[in-house]
């Protein structure tokens, strides 16, 4: 439980920092424009909505300034690999940033939201001062455009004829508003789990909308529609002073002259400037990396639709757990889609294993599967870091893969083959639990040579206890199991062909968990996930409920594959 607490405050303490910071950014903004002198005059139109629209503004900018950071997939790996030397905690954080990219995606339709909502009130008040017919502040305010040709308005609405319709789809900061929303709306829609999971294609589209967002928010201050008091204009005519005498402006009262308003200047592109250079030199690094050649070595059709190739590419250089991304421009231009890597770094090439599902799996399975065709050409982009790759800096390791889910575990076990095979002594890892869940009997035979080849390497090497592992299968029937009990005294399982036997239905995890705190009482346990959110949940509070109050004694930390 020691760690879990560690982890759970470290997270709420940069969740409060990220809420603090808006929370000040807002506050502040609000008060600059609710009580400040130079918005005097435009708070007698707008009342507490102006100071509402602009700070909600700057929180936007904010959020809209670290929206894209969480996805420069390069920086952090370069971060993972330079914090090599920080805590786990430290480094778990990493892991957690399409976490954070969604939260701040959250905090940016609020504040939108409220920015809209704040801009209807200001409309609507500046429509009505304008259509006003008895004198007042606001009315006389809103007619000071006639005053001079070109002059210091302060009405965007500047004549009773005018519309908040056409002043919204014919000024730069009403029309950018629009766009940008509606993209916004499209992206967040788009990015559900059901329509991401189920129309792949649909999500990675419309997801770059992004770009018409920000290029909407850079130039959405222009124009100037929310208007200040000069600091020339001030000193004419304090609005402490002469709101009261503003029938008297001009001539009648020499001390007190007609105020003069200024656009306010924009500033989102200040916000965003840095973070868009960020990604803009992301992205040419990945167009680089992905034109180099990739030469494809083997192909391998599994049971289940599972599509393995094995490639090679020049300078290619991975660790344990790391995924690619990659691209079939004979199937899409666009679309790149990621996937772990399931070889070892030992080995000389580096594979995929690719199950359908979806168009661009389907249609790419389907082109490695004509007969006698040219091979597609492919191109990759990465490797990238992920929690997996510190599977070896914990003493006991539990892996916990979940359908095709077992694909960065396959990379732990081959890399494991080979450091028994060469004897590498730094090996800090003395145990290794491994758990594969399968609805279909045929997903066994994808990785079935790798375990052969363990079970045969530890009984040579005198490791046999090294690594301990379950196959569970979910999707049986009374024939299947029955099959399976008459032939259970044989050596071999008889659904795998391999010594340990097949479990039906899934693992009972309280079982599991308690098993293995009383055989490591000391031991710092690594929990790694790769399969669906509710049995990430079921295993964070498993790691929970057994890590000790003690740090000294046993410590689960869970760990989750996200991309």
């Amino acid at each position: 439980m020691g760690n879990w607490v560690v982890n759970h405050w470290f997270a709420v303490l940069f969740l409060v920092g990220w809420l603090g910071l808006n929370v000040f950014l807002f506050v502040h903004a609000f008060l600059k424009y609710e009580m400040g002198e130079k918005y005097y005059y435009t708070r007698e139109i707008l009342g507490t909505a102006l100071a509402v629209a602009r700070a909600s503004a700057f929180c936007l900018n904010f959020n809209s300034m670290l929206i894209l950071i969480p996805v420069c997939r390069n920086l952090l790996s370069f971060l993972r690999g330079s914090c090599s030397f920080c805590s786990r905690t430290l480094r778990k954080s990493l892991d957690h940033n399409l976490t954070f990219h969604k939260l701040v995606a959250y905090m940016i339709c609020i504040l939108t939201a409220i920015h809209i909502i704040a801009h209807l009130f200001n409309f609507e008040r500046y429509s009505r001062s304008q259509h006003e017919t008895t004198v007042s502040l606001a009315s006389v305010l809103s007619s000071l455009h006639h005053e001079k040709e070109g002059g210091f308005w302060l009405n965007p609405i500047q004549s009773p004829d005018m519309t908040v319709l056409y002043v919204t789809f014919t000024s730069i900061a009403g029309l950018s508003g629009v766009i940008l929303t509606i993209a916004l709306i499209l992206m967040v829609t788009s990015s559900m789990e059901f329509i991401r999971r189920n129309y792949f294609e649909l999500f990675w589209y419309t997801h770059h909308l992004f770009i018409i967002y920000i290029i909407c928010l850079g130039i959405h201050g222009m124009g100037g529609i929310v208007r200040g008091q000069t600091e020339k204009s001030i000193k004419e005519n304090h609005p402490y002073k002469c709101a009261q005498s503003f029938e008297n402006w001009g001539d009648h009262d020499p001390d007190c002259k007609r105020p003069q308003f200024e656009g306010h200047p924009p500033e989102s592109w200040k916000w965003i400037l840095a973070p868009v250079v960020l990604y803009i030199f992301e992205k040419f690094l990945r167009f680089y990396r992905s034109q180099q050649k990739v030469v494809i070595t083997k192909v391998v059709m599994h049971p289940s639709k599972v599509l393995e190739l094995q490639m090679k590419k020049r300078g290619f250089s991975m660790e344990v757990g790391q995924y690619i991304f990659v691209n079939c421009p004979s199937i899409s231009l666009l679309e790149w889609h990621p996937f772990t890597l399931t070889s070892a770094p030992e080995e000389d090439f580096f594979s995929i294993h690719i199950r359908a599902a979806g168009d661009w799996t389907e249609n790419l399975i389907r082109a490695f599967d004509q007969q006698n065709s040219p091979l597609p050409r492919i191109e990759v982009d990465g490797p990238y870091g992920t929690v997996s790759e510190d599977v070896f800096q914990y003493e006991v390791a539990v892996l916990v893969g979940a359908g095709i889910g077992v694909t960065p575990f396959a990379s732990i076990l081959k890399s494991i083959w080979f450091k028994m095979q060469h004897s590498d002594h730094n090996l800090k890892t003395q145990k290794i639990y491994f758990y594969w869940i399968c609805r279909e009997t045929g997903a066994f035979a994808w990785f079935k040579d790798l375990l052969t080849s363990l079970e045969q390497e530890m009984e040579e090497s005198g490791k046999v206890g090294f690594l301990n592992y379950r196959l569970f299968l979910t999707g049986w029937n009374s024939k299947i199991a029955g099959h399976a009990a008459l032939n259970f005294d044989k050596a071999t399982d008889i659904l795998t062909g391999l010594k340990q036997k097949t479990s039906f239905g899934r693992p009972m995890w309280d079982n599991e968990f308690s098993t293995i705190a009383t055989s490591h009482p000391k031991s710092v346990v690594g929990v790694f996930l790769c399969g669906p959110r509710t049995l990430a949940k079921s295993l964070r509070k498993c790691c929970h409920r057994y890590s000790s109050l003690d740090p000294r004694k046993v410590q689960f930390y869970f760990n989750k594959e996200n991309f």
